[in-house]
């Protein structure tokens, strides 16, 4: 990375000492009738400030209240799910996708993610306690002809989508995508495709360059005729995603729940095996050239 976008970073302008004060503009339901589990794209106004943030980033969002402890509630960090200019392409609103935690312990109680289920309730002029941003293990690269392999399961798609309303969506002049962006996306059902519209309207849009492959792992069935997992979905493209990630110019990125990297790792330990290669090796290379990036939860 060059010296001056490496300065062009924002990180922590705004600390949990002294955090931004963002009102909530809007609430959307995500997911789409009879899928299980509640999931938002919550959109927030972050004028009247100097928070600011690029595709990748997190940003901490503080809940009111306390703890069980009576200390005030711990921030938690959420990908950011819209482009640096925001939703409204005005550089006045930042956007993420959340799902509501709520599960039943051992004794049989109702738990509820404090956080989720504060921005999931969340009305439009509710004002919410934002920090950061925060990260640069998920930047894009300045290249914008790069090949971009993007793996998500369920709100990991927070960045990806950034990334790709930054491609697609909006007209830069500083930047024009004109690479491969390749995204792979890991969900229950075909009601909790997150952006479907969106995204099947960019893949149909945009064949030169974006290719989408959904992994449906409870209505579809793998080559084995077992569930199809978003690993399974990237076998049946091993040979050619072996050779794009050779090449110098492809950058790899993972999110979403920690369970998903077995998976992966074990579909890459095979595909780099049957190229003669050790997977463990070549996934440090690649870390060591900035070309791998994973954040999972």
């Amino acid at each position: 990375m060059s010296e001056k976008s490496e300065k062009d970073i924002p990180v922590n302008i705004y600390r949990p000492a002294s955090p931004f004060t963002a009102k909530c503009i809007s609430n959307e339901v995500l997911v789409r009738p009879g899928a299980v589990g509640d999931t938002r794209h919550v959109k927030f106004d972050i004028s009247g400030g100097s928070l600011r943030y690029l595709e990748g980033q997190s940003i901490g969002v503080v809940p009111p209240g306390e703890d069980k402890n009576g200390k005030p509630n711990k921030l938690r960090l959420y990908s950011i799910a819209s482009t640096r200019l925001g939703d409204d392409l005005d550089g006045k609103t930042l956007s993420l996708s959340v799902k509501r935690l709520e599960y039943k312990n051992e004794a049989g109680e109702t738990v509820k993610g404090v956080c989720s289920n504060f921005i999931t309730d969340l009305k439009p002029g509710d004002d919410v306690k934002l920090t950061g941003p925060v990260g640069k293990e998920m930047l894009l690269p300045d290249d914008p002809n790069a090949t971009i392999i993007m793996i998500a399961t369920g709100t990991g798609i927070a960045p990806f989508r950034a990334f790709l309303w930054r491609m697609f969506k909006e007209k830069h002049e500083d930047y024009k995508f004109n690479g491969l962006a390749w995204l792979f996306f890991g969900v229950p059902t075909d009601t909790t495709v997150l952006y479907k519209p969106d995204l099947e309207w960019l893949a149909y849009k945009h064949k030169r360059n974006f290719r989408y492959d959904v992994a449906i792992s409870r209505e579809q069935k793998n080559a084995k005729g077992e569930k199809m997992y978003i690993q399974n979905r990237m076998a049946e493209y091993a040979d050619e995603l072996w050779e794009v990630l050779q090449k110098p110019s492809t950058h790899t990125y993972m999110c979403g729940l920690r369970g998903m990297e077995d998976g992966i790792s074990e579909f890459m330990t095979k595909t780099a095996e049957k190229n003669g290669a050790v997977w463990k090796d070549f996934e440090k290379q690649m870390k060591r050239d900035g070309r791998w990036h994973v954040e999972t939860y």
